[in-house]
């Protein structure tokens, strides 16, 4: 159902055929769709029908392909396949795919703006376009992509990678969790509780993301192995060793856990085994 609704949503638009062209190519790439997964698990949690998140997601989905659209550009990572594809600038042009990326994220928030659901209140599409714009701006996501660029050829500190994976990959997995709880009512007390656990789930994903880029195949995680090394840039692995790195991630999985058995009345199953997935995923 989010795929369907997910494709739809740029059949409507009046725009040049090459844009939506571009566009589409990466959403249609494929890939986890963990963030979408995150927020239907959190509506799950509180008893709440998942499909009442479905634009939001839709939404959060193009955020996250813009990102990595830019992210492969020759100017930023130089990557040529991303989800075992072509990456968008090598098969529309750099032009082209700058702004298929800008393109998915500005018609994100109209998504937002746009949302028509008799449960979802003006006040909540407030606090979800806010969000979405604190997780994927200068102080979320964009911020730690700088920091990220800023710190190759350097030896970071555990500290200082932390703080740029919480800002580039953590920051908009919390959304996906906050925007959850967000749609379903939820109190502050356990929107603290989940904020928490996101924290921890961000750092364990990135953590796993290393050690997969060390003994990951590039048929398993659709796109080269070994591009942290030859990008220079600092890793879990390159600074605590590779069974270090499995050891903290084993840590930030069980701190996830802790937060969230704290939220109360709520399902967490379905939280719980994402979790177990990001700590044993191979792509």
């Amino acid at each position: 159902m989010f795929e369907e609704v997910l494709y739809k949503s740029l059949e409507k638009l009046s725009s040049p055929h090459s844009l939506l062209e571009a566009m589409n190519y990466s959403l249609q790439a494929g890939g986890k769709r963990l963030r979408p997964l995150l927020l239907f698990a959190t509506l799950y949690g509180f008893k709440k029908n998942p499909v009442l998140g479905l634009q939001v997601a839709t939404s959060l989905e193009m955020v996250h392909t813009y990102s990595l659209i830019h992210d492969d550009l020759p100017s930023m990572d130089d990557d040529d396949l991303r989800r075992g594809k072509p990456t968008n600038h090598k098969v529309f042009g750099e032009a082209h795919a700058v702004l298929a990326g800008d393109a998915l994220l500005t018609y994100s928030f109209q998504l937002l703006a746009d949302l028509n659901h008799e449960e979802i209140t003006n006040e909540m599409k407030i606090k979800l376009i806010k969000l979405l714009s604190v997780s994927a701006g200068p102080e979320g996501m964009v911020g730690g992509q700088i920091a990220d660029l800023e710190g190759e050829n350097q030896s970071l500190s555990i500290n200082e990678l932390e703080y740029i994976h919480t800002r580039k990959t953590g920051r908009l997995l919390e959304y996906s969790i906050l925007a959850g709880a967000i749609l379903a009512n939820a109190t502050d007390q356990q929107i603290n509780h989940l904020r928490g656990f996101a924290h921890h789930l961000g750092l364990a994903f990135q953590i796993r993301d290393d050690i997969l880029d060390v003994e990951g195949t590039e048929e398993e995680i659709g796109k080269p192995v070994g591009s942290d090394e030859n990008n220079h840039k600092s890793t879990y692995p390159a600074l605590l060793t590779l069974d270090g790195a499995k050891r903290k991630l084993a840590e930030h999985i069980n701190l996830a856990k802790q937060s969230l058995s704290l939220v109360e009345n709520m399902d967490q199953s379905y939280l719980e085994d994402i979790c177990n997935l990001i700590a044993e995923r191979n792509n």
